[in-house]
């Protein structure tokens, strides 16, 4: 059975700035927990089409991108520990299916833990009281093996898991993103 999990961030910071974090591979491990050991064992990055409006000179289909970005077509090995002290890691292998700059890309496991897993990333601006920033949702839609087991396995942990999962990333992004990027008004950097 397929489940979802969503999940939503509101960061003070242009939409641009904030792609480019999650768009940049080097990211990723960034955002999982220390624990897991998280490291990139291979990468078939495919260039992302050039970003439009980064050269006011030029029409829109051909502005280059000055970003760091895994663009549709890539193929990334990540591995990581499962639990903390594991005496092995876990491989998973992603493929970036969809990518439109500044808007969303959504990933997709070719091999791992999942039985089904795709994860998007949707970013819109959006103003909180008088600061403009961006809003990130991350829809994931995701299924565990073994059938019934699994369901259940999602049940009594995986859920929780995965909410704790998204609120440690949530908050090493507010961690991480402001040593990266100016706040979308210029001033002094967001509290916490």
């Amino acid at each position: 059975m397929r489940h979802t999990h969503h999940a939503e961030q509101w960061l003070p910071y242009p939409v641009a700035t904030v792609f480019d974090f999650f768009a940049n591979p080097e990211n990723l491990p960034r955002l999982m927990p220390d624990w897991q050991q998280a490291r990139i064992e291979s990468a078939a990055i495919a260039p992302p089409p050039w970003r439009p409006g980064t050269d006011p000179d030029s029409d829109l289909s051909s502005a280059p991108s000055t970003a760091v970005a895994a663009g549709k077509g890539t193929r990334m090995t990540i591995t990581f520990l499962p639990f903390p002290h594991a005496p092995f890691r876990v491989p998973w292998d992603a493929e970036i299916t969809d990518f439109e700059w500044d808007d969303h890309f959504c990933d997709v496991q070719r091999r791992g833990p999942f039985a089904y897993w795709k994860h998007c990333h949707r970013l819109e601006p959006q103003v909180r009281g008088a600061l403009p920033g961006t809003l990130l949702a991350d829809h994931v839609e995701y299924e565990l093996p073994l059938g019934p087991l699994g369901d259940l396995a999602n049940n009594l942990f995986v859920k929780r898991q995965m909410q704790a999962i998204f609120e440690y990333r949530q908050k090493l992004t507010a961690e991480l993103l402001p040593k990266t990027a100016a706040p979308a008004l210029s001033g002094p950097p967001p509290l916490g």
